[in-house]
């Protein structure tokens, strides 16, 4: 048997409840994320200008102080409804979701739509806001109070009540709304930017024109009818993105001059504190070259290149360029050209001042800075990988701090002063706790402990734990064992995984980051095991890279291993291993189901890609290049290659409307299966996308559920 390594400082043993009471699947499918889930603290916040923090919880809203860290009741939902009802207004049925104007009246929404509330009047207003502000199509608002909408694919402002057409040629070939630029990646999530003083507005112009049609069907007429959307394939012709900036004074839009290939990437674009300047990174289509430009807001004119970023397999900017608070001549970049994600200082002429962060770890998000501008804030894995923490640098002499302790899982929220923070924490056997932390002198005060919402169910014991892959790398895992263990018996396995980009599944957290339906299949006596491979973030750049150009190699090669560990044990029955995944995850269980096809009784795969040929260009050229340059990695890793290999039970599951993983993946596959006279169980959900969602997801995890019990 291999080496098991211990995850140095994490608690190990397992965690048991020694209670009679059995889940139901309704329970494990409906209530894991809410009344069987630790409970939250609800609109948790900061409320600016003052030294208050709020909460709402149990009905009732709280104000506390952030010395102090004591919380009172400000308004119950009985108040609350009382005064809805003197208002004349529709009452609420809970209190859970307000969002505060001032010290001293915040929004809320009823059935009717939003309200403010005065705590000092005790009284309710109508919304200051209006009716198009409040809505889906209210992209985002300047520092003056005007606001963006879109309507008939054209991008609009209103400013003192005015409504103004910025656009005009907008078309589903000419695209302003701020969604989908470049398939929303590169940190990507919406397309409109105002500049620091409202003055101006930058906004994404994408042409895709070129992109080829896609047909989805919609089945629900009669007869069902085409909806045709742009979807670039990898190798394909991709869309044009150009950067506009409406000067909101003088009513006019200028295009920035960024000249280069017309499928270049526009991403990561950030104001100039004075409004002067825009910069945006401009990425290469292959991915491997990137540019921090400068450019003139009046003109649109390029000023210069403050740097540029090589990577030989891909480099991926996600983070734009950060201001040092009250110093507009020094600005922070996010980096992995060390191996891992870190911090940079940089003069606003391109000159690197210092590297701050250093170390076998990364930086995983930027939270801000204190008052005086002099220190930053972030949230970071130093202590593990999978642990996070909270963090600030001193941008002068570089000390770092760690503010959170406690091992586990930190996520928190800064004050506007950068003098407090709120902690909100959790690990593998502490459901949730919440603690308010002085940044000064790292005091810290519990606000809220959760119990366990659990406690009464007979559960399975669960733990972290990780093994050495080939290389000798650490993998981490987790296991969940069936309740009533007993390690003289013979126990089947179900193996869920994603292991792809962007995804960390095993962590320091509740149950290890576990879902309430592991438990349910561990009542029905499975083992769940999971493996974040090579591939998954917050690892480093080698550890997610060595995936390049063969996306499911390397990842099934990490799988199995685990699969090795797993053999190992003496109460694994390695005669009845199944396996289940969604999306990339869905690709590497049909991976492993047909090229390991001897290692799995039974699989379950859903919204798979099959084909990398047939998936979108800027996540599939990242990872694989295009199918022109690496014809071998698409042609290994193509899964239609594998089918007649298929020796376990397979059910593939697709969503019919599905515009992420398109349909003819599984499509391709099931009439591959049927021209080599494979057997393949197949479901599809007519009216979902790329996941299945609401009611029907109850259906879904009942039909998984029941197809491993039943072959497995």
């Amino acid at each position: 048997m291999k080496k098991i390594t211990v995850l140095t400082g994490l608690f190990i043993a397992s965690f048991s409840f020694a209670q009679e009471k059995l889940l139901t699947i309704q329970e494990a499918l409906w209530k894991g994320r809410t009344v069987l889930a630790p409970k939250r603290l609800q609109s948790l916040a900061f409320i600016n200008g003052t030294d208050k923090y709020t909460y709402v919880i149990n009905d009732e809203l709280l104000v506390g102080d952030n010395k102090t860290g004591k919380a009172q009741s400000v308004l119950s939902l009985k108040e609350m409804n009382s005064n809805l009802k003197i208002a004349k207004k529709d009452t609420l049925p809970s209190l859970t979701t307000v969002y505060w104007k001032n010290r001293s009246q915040f929004y809320f929404s009823n059935s009717k739509g939003e309200l403010i509330y005065d705590l000092d009047k005790k009284v309710i207003f109508d919304t200051d806001r209006s009716s198009q502000e409040t809505t889906l199509e209210s992209y985002d608002k300047s520092k003056t109070g005007a606001y963006t909408f879109c309507k008939n694919d054209n991008l609009f402002v209103v400013k003192d009540g005015k409504e103004i057409q910025v656009t005009t040629d907008g078309s589903k070939d000419i695209v302003y709304t701020g969604k989908n630029v470049h398939q929303n990646e590169f940190g990507i999530n919406g397309g409109i930017f105002w500049s620091p003083n409202g003055n101006y507005l930058a906004f994404y112009r994408m042409d895709q024109s070129d992109v080829t049609d896609y047909p989805i069907i919609d089945w629900s007429s009669r007869p069902a009818k085409n909806v045709n959307i742009k979807y670039p394939m990898a190798g394909n012709k991709s869309h044009y993105v150009t950067l506009g900036i409406y000067d909101l004074k003088k009513n006019q839009t200028i295009y920035v001059k960024t000249e280069g290939d017309k499928e270049q990437y526009l991403t990561n674009v950030a104001w100039s504190p004075d409004e002067k300047h825009i910069y945006i990174a401009v990425l290469s289509r292959t991915q491997n070259d990137m540019k921090l430009n400068e450019y003139e807001v009046s003109t649109g004119q390029f000023v210069r290149t403050l740097f540029e970023e090589h990577d030989d397999k891909y480099t991926e900017p996600l983070n734009p360029m950060l201001f040092v608070k009250n110093n507009p001549s020094q600005f922070i970049w996010q980096s992995r050209r060390d191996g891992f994600n870190h911090f940079y200082l940089y003069d606003i002429s391109g000159k690197l001042i210092k590297q701050l962060t250093k170390g076998s770890w990364e930086v995983k998000a930027e939270n801000g800075f204190d008052d005086k501008g002099e220190r930053l804030f972030f949230h970071a894995n130093e202590q593990s990988p999978v642990n996070q923490d909270f963090y600030s640098v001193n941008l002068k002499n570089g000390v770092m701090t760690r503010l959170t302790s406690g091992n586990g899982f930190h996520t928190c929220i800064l004050d506007e002063k950068g003098n407090y923070v709120i902690d909100n924490y959790s690990n593998s056997t502490t459901p949730r706790e919440y603690a308010l932390i002085n940044t000064l002198n790292k005091k810290s005060t519990t606000i809220f402990k959760a119990d366990n919402p659990i406690k009464d169910y007979k559960l399975g014991s669960w733990n972290l734990f990780s093994i050495k892959n080939n290389d000798g790398i650490d993998l981490h895992c987790r296991i969940f064992k069936p309740i009533n263990f007993d390690s003289t018996k013979k126990y089947p396995v179900l193996i869920y995984l994603y292991n792809g980009p962007h995804s960390q599944l095993v962590t320091n957290t509740w149950m290890a980051g576990g879902e309430l339906w592991y438990q349910y299949m561990a009542q029905k006596g499975f083992i769940v095991f999971t493996l974040d491979g090579r591939g998954t973030s917050y690892r480093g750049r080698a550890f997610e890279q060595a995936t390049h150009r063969q996306l499911g190699t390397k990842e099934m090669e990490d799988q199995l291993k685990g699969v090795e560990y797993l053999k190992s044990l003496p109460y694994v029955d390695a005669s009845r291993i199944g396996v289940h995944g969604w999306s990339f995850g869905g690709f590497v269980t049909t991976t492993l189901m047909t090229r390991s096809p001897e290692t799995f009784k039974v699989g379950v795969a859903g919204g798979p890609v099959i084909d990398w040929q047939f998936y979108e260009i800027m996540y599939t050229e990242r990872y694989m290049d295009s199918p022109q340059d690496n014809k071998e990695g698409y042609e290994k890793n193509n899964l239609l290659n594998y089918v007649d290999k298929l020796k376990g039970k397979l059910l593939m599951i697709h969503g019919a409307q599905d515009p992420v993983v398109v349909w003819q993946h599984s499509i391709m596959y099931q009439k591959k299966a049927v021209d080599k006279g494979i057997q393949l169980d197949y479901y599809l959900y007519p009216g979902h996308e790329h996941n299945v969602l609401g009611k029907d997801r109850a259906h879904l995890m009942e039909k998984i559920t029941n197809y491993f019990i039943e072959n497995l």
